[in-house]
Order: structure tokens, then sequence, then C-alpha cells
């Protein structure tokens, strides 16, 4: 599977379903591993760019589910990398456990697509996560990336803003681009998810990536805004990653 291009810097990894994706820079930074069996899929992709799996450095998994992080145990085995996760939802993938069980979005087709694609999930091969990471830590990728606590969708889920570019937006599944921006399909609380949601539409970013779904490219958070703008002002990612009110 080849990794495309969504800007100067990222690259989109299509695992069908899922997406990964990986930031290119002196060295490289995973973000998120697919489903169990996709790791060699992504390697693979990596090696499409003419780059090395070792040079893999860190691996961002935005959450536990088994689509984001089924693939952890292959990468970490193939490249050493340290992984990094909230807290809460690091301990799941440590031990390998269950995942928290999710309920649907709002809507009749909503509910149709998650009783078709929300199945019970595969298990995860327990692996270490030596990153715990708290909502506002700035990470060491690619010359910083700001990690945004997000739940709803999942407890510990995590999405990630790199300012380059007029500043990437990794969203993970906090929401989705398939049939248009939207809600996610299933959530564990989802007045928690619309709180998250109107936490990212007060950030400034041009482009935003999904798990699920295509990117935008042009325009993302303006796009946020109109959907799920909070009343708090708009808020400006400076040259280190740092929000910076407007």
């Amino acid at each position: 599977m080849a990794a495309t291009q969504v800007v100067p810097g990222v690259y989109r990894i299509s695992l069908g379903y899922v997406n990964a994706f990986l930031l290119v820079a002196d060295d490289l930074t995973l973000i998120d591993t697919g489903f169990p069996g996709d790791g060699e899929t992504i390697l693979e992709a990596v090696r499409s760019l003419g780059r090395r799996p070792e040079e893999i450095k860190r691996v961002l998994v935005t959450h536990c589910h088994s689509d984001h992080a089924g693939g952890l145990a292959t990468i970490r085995r193939a490249t050493g990398a340290p992984a990094y996760m909230h807290p809460a939802d690091a301990v799941i993938v440590k031990e390998g456990r269950p995942q928290r069980p999710l309920l649907p979005a709002p809507g009749l087709v909503t509910g149709v697509m998650f009783r078709l694609f929300i199945r019970a999930a595969p298990p995860l091969e327990g692996t270490d996560v030596e990153g715990l990471v708290l909502d506002g830590e700035e990470l060491p990728a690619a010359g910083g990336v700001r990690a945004i606590h997000v739940p709803g969708h999942c407890a510990g889920q995590l999405a990630f803003l790199w300012p380059p570019n007029g500043g990437v937006l990794f969203a993970a599944d906090a929401a989705s681009n398939v049939m248009g921006l939207g809600l996610s399909l299933g959530y564990e609380d989802l007045e928690e998810g619309r709180s998250s949601l109107a936490k990212l539409a007060s950030l400034q970013f041009e482009v935003a990536c999904f798990g699920h779904g295509k990117p935008i490219g042009r325009g993302a958070s303006e796009r946020f805004r109109r959907k799920w703008s909070p009343s708090a002002p708009l808020k400006e990612v400076g040259d280190r990653g740092e929000l910076r009110a407007r």
C-alpha cells in the first residue's frame, strides 16, 4: 500500500477502512497503526517512500481501538520505536484488554453503518507504551507536535496538531470525513465528544486528517467552526505549537 502526500511532510497510508499517517522530517513519526495485521503494510508503505522502517523513531497512537492500535506490536518489533498514548488508553494496549463499549451516534444512516462496521473488535496484542501523554504536551516529533485530549469517542483519545503548512490537525476519530465532515459512527460519551469537537473548532489549522475518510486540504478549521464552534475566541498556533489567543 503506497503512501500518498497530503501536504509536504505528511503522508496518508490508507489501510482500507482506516488511515495511518507519517510525518516525514529528518526522521519519521508514525501516527496510528491500523488493525492487527496492518503493521507489515505500513512498513511497506514506508519503504515505498525510499525510507527505512528503522527511521521510524516514535509512534503516536491516538486511541486504544483495534483499528488504530492493532499494528503497534508489529511496528515496535520492527523498529524499536517507543509508543506514545494517553494514560486512559495506554493500559488497555499494554495489557491487550478489550476496548470499552461504544454506542452509535445519532441518525438512522449512522445507526445502520454502526451495525455494519462496528463489530466485535479483534483482540490486541499487548505491547509496551513508553510515553504517557497528557493534554497540551508537546511531543518531540518533526519539530514539535501538540497533543490535544479529545475524549468522547474514546476516553483516552488524543488529537495531534502540527504547526507547519498553516497547521495540520490529526483529528483521530473525534470526527470523520467519509460522507462529508461529521461525527464518528460511535461514542463512549456523545456529549463529551461534542465538547471535544468544540475544543478542536477553537483552534486554527488549514488541514485536517481523519482516522476514517479523506483529509481536508484547505480551510479545515473554518469547516469545523461552522459545525462545532464554541463561544471561546479563535486561537492561533505558535511557531512551536503553543496555543495563543487571537
